[in-house]
């Protein structure tokens, strides 16, 4: 697989797509959120996978985004992601409020080709008075007496994410982030960013088989390195403490979060060290 440059790889995801990716505390795609800021992508429903973080923010800011569904979005120890809260309190976005185990259970639906899975937990809470998708009904094993919940499957256009590597036959290593494995089998399609390609096929090493995608679910893949700061990546970087609070403060206000798309995200220096 010929690696995508990486404004291309932004230019495959059409307005208004269902795009799933995954939390701060994963394999964050910044530079791919930075690069749909770029081309000025618009009506995007976005699933944080199982929550959201510094890319969705970012994307609900520069007006990228119509709707999200998800159990949380947060900048972890820079508190609140702003643009969101923002966004919310305008009525600007759709909010499809979830919880963390019903993201995962309806993409593993999604990813077993059932048009539902059963779920307990959620019973008895408020949220399923905002969820008319999500259906109770008797347990049919039982003798009565004990509801279940089920969850529609949840099938994403589009799942990106960006990892450490990949290979020329497109394969993907994700490591321990088993997670990204449910995510690109539920969705129709995946795009990726990777720190680099590497020789080989990752799928024959024993040591890497296991934390690796097959490379039959991804469409195209893009070089990004340290495409995920300033979140970080599994042991290549650390998370940059700093540049999120950086975020966090200039982000509490319209004027301070466009000083952050000009310093940051649309510059032409900006734009070129992605």
């Amino acid at each position: 697989m010929t690696p995508t440059p990486l404004d291309a790889l932004a230019a495959l995801v059409p307005d208004g797509a269902l795009l799933a990716m995954p939390p701060d505390n994963s394999l964050a795609p910044a530079a791919f959120a930075r690069a749909l800021v770029r081309r000025r992508a618009r009506g995007l429903r976005l699933v944080g996978v199982p929550v959201a973080g510094y890319a969705t923010d970012l994307l609900i800011g520069a007006g990228c985004v119509a709707s999200l569904q998800t159990s949380a979005v947060t900048l972890g120890e820079a508190g609140t992601a702003p643009r969101f809260a923002a966004a919310v309190a305008a009525g600007s976005i759709e909010l499809i409020d979830a919880t963390c185990p019903a993201i995962h259970t309806m993409l593993q639906a999604a990813e077993k080709g059932v048009p539902f899975m059963p779920l307990r937990g959620v019973i008895g809470s408020d949220i399923l008075a905002h969820r008319a998708d999500w259906k109770v009904i008797d347990n049919p094993f039982a003798d009565g007496g004990d509801p279940i919940l089920l969850l529609p499957a949840l099938a994403p256009d589009i799942a990106a994410f960006h990892a450490v590597c990949a290979d020329a036959h497109g394969n993907i290593y994700v490591g321990r982030r088993r997670e990204l494995a449910t995510i690109a089998h539920a969705s129709r399609r995946v795009l990726v960013t990777v720190e680099r390609m590497v020789e080989g096929n990752l799928l024959e090493d024993e040591r890497l088989a296991p934390g690796v995608i097959n490379g039959v679910y991804v469409e195209a893949v893009a070089l990004a390195a340290r495409g995920a700061w300033p979140i970080g990546l599994l042991d290549e970087y650390a998370m940059d403490a700093a540049h999120i609070a950086e975020y966090a403060r200039l982000a509490r206000t319209a004027e301070g979060f466009s000083t952050y798309l000009a310093q940051y995200v649309t510059a032409p220096l900006a734009s070129a060290a992605e």
